[in-house]
């Protein structure tokens, strides 16, 4: 799978226009990214989930090539609205719900729910009365990078009576949904997911409630610093497989985030500081744990980062700029030796990065700009869109 990825040229020519640190992302790239799926899984509907990434550019790249939306909140309802994209492409996949989220949703025409409590029935059936509803089961993978299932997700055991009192409350039982995690490095966990859902439809059927659509959330995976140990296209192509052999009939989505975006964003960073601790060099960047690099904390993600020099690689340490003692960006890396002023580069850091960025300590978040317009002559920079919770 190959990443969007500058050459040092390109970095310098940019670093030369731009101050350090700034991300720079190829809609191109995202577009190839979703072309990639729908080959490899012709089936799934693709709802991109915001939360990964929301900067307006990519999320009208995504609009454009005619994806829908999973949201979790009031913000990125509201985002999307703003954008001129209408509630019937969106997902409320928030399995809990706010009352302000509610709100808009019936507003806007969001008519798509999940959910995988009881208490979330009445919540909904009240909002948006004859809302279209899928109850997401929890399911084991070890081969994640993210474990979602251990705060999301009833036991598939109680699915059905879940989706029976949603009926009864005068929601209308669709389908099942389940998220394998984030990062998921195995197809197996997809096909032994769609296993249980199989029996889920199956004994639905003969309670008199068929469903119609499933929901196999995210969880593609990209290139990290560690390159990227599984064949993605034969992947994707095995949960096709499994999809034709189970589901021939049954209306498919998945709610990718990281795989739309994360192989389609560059940072730039500068070295601002050097420190000597314990025999070992520390480079201090201009950007770190409370911006781009939120991705270390809140991701568990570990950044490749690049130094066009040469010479004898020594074990390095790189921390962030602000003055808290967690902003550590890697420890015991092999680096040529830097200087005040040297750049990196940083690919594959469009997913769950600048999304988390803050501006602790009055740092600003690296400015966006989009690479293909970057290219010839035009230099236009965007902000990076924040949804309000």
């Amino acid at each position: 799978m190959r990443s969007f990825r500058l050459t040092e040229q390109e970095m310098n020519d940019l670093a030369d226009k731009y101050p350090t640190p700034f991300l720079v992302a190829s809609l191109d790239k995202i577009e190839e990214n979703y072309d990639f799926l729908q080959r490899n899984l012709p089936r799934v509907h693709v709802f991109y989930a915001m939360k990964s990434n929301p900067a307006e550019p990519v999320v009208q790249k995504m609009a454009s090539l005619g994806a829908c939306f999973d949201v979790a909140s009031a913000g990125e309802m509201e985002c999307l609205h703003k954008m001129g994209i209408d509630g019937s492409r969106m997902i409320y996949a928030n399995p809990v719900k706010t009352q302000q989220g509610l709100q808009l949703a019936a507003r806007y025409g969001v008519n798509r729910f999940t959910f995988d409590d009881v208490s979330e029935i009445d919540k909904m059936a009240a909002a948006v009365p004859g809302a279209d509803v899928l109850v997401r089961i929890r399911v084991v993978n070890e081969k994640a990078l993210v474990n979602l299932n251990a705060k999301f997700g009833v036991d598939p055991s109680e699915a059905l009576s879940l989706l029976q009192q949603a009926e009864k409350a005068g929601l209308h039982a669709k389908g099942i949904c389940f998220h394998v995690g984030s990062q998921s490095l195995a197809a197996e966990a997809y096909e032994e997911a769609l296993l249980v859902c199989r029996r889920l439809f199956d004994e639905a059927e003969a309670l008199g409630m068929p469903l119609t659509m499933l929901d196999i959330g995210g969880g593609f995976p990209i290139p990290s610093a560690d390159g990227l140990p599984v064949d993605v296209a034969g992947m994707m192509q095995a949960i096709g497989r499994q999809l034709d052999r189970l589901f021939p009939e049954t209306e498919i989505w998945a709610e990718p985030g990281r795989f739309m975006c994360g192989t389609a964003v560059n940072l730039v960073t500068s070295v601002i500081g050097t420190k000597h601790r314990a025999g070992q060099t520390w480079y201090v960047l201009d950007e770190g744990l409370y911006g781009t690099f939120s991705g270390v904390i809140f991701d568990h993600w570990t950044f490749e980062l690049e130094s066009f020099k040469h010479g004898k690689k020594r074990s390095a340490t790189f921390v962030g700029p602000s003055c808290d003692s967690i902003d550590f960006v890697r420890r015991d890396v092999m680096m040529p030796e830097l200087q005040l002023g040297d750049r990196l580069l940083v690919p594959n850091c469009g997913a769950y990065t600048s999304a988390s960025a803050t501006t602790f300590n009055g740092f600003a978040m690296a400015p966006f700009l989009i690479w293909e317009e970057e290219k010839p002559t035009q230099q236009h920079v965007y902000k990076v869109a924040s949804a309000v919770s």
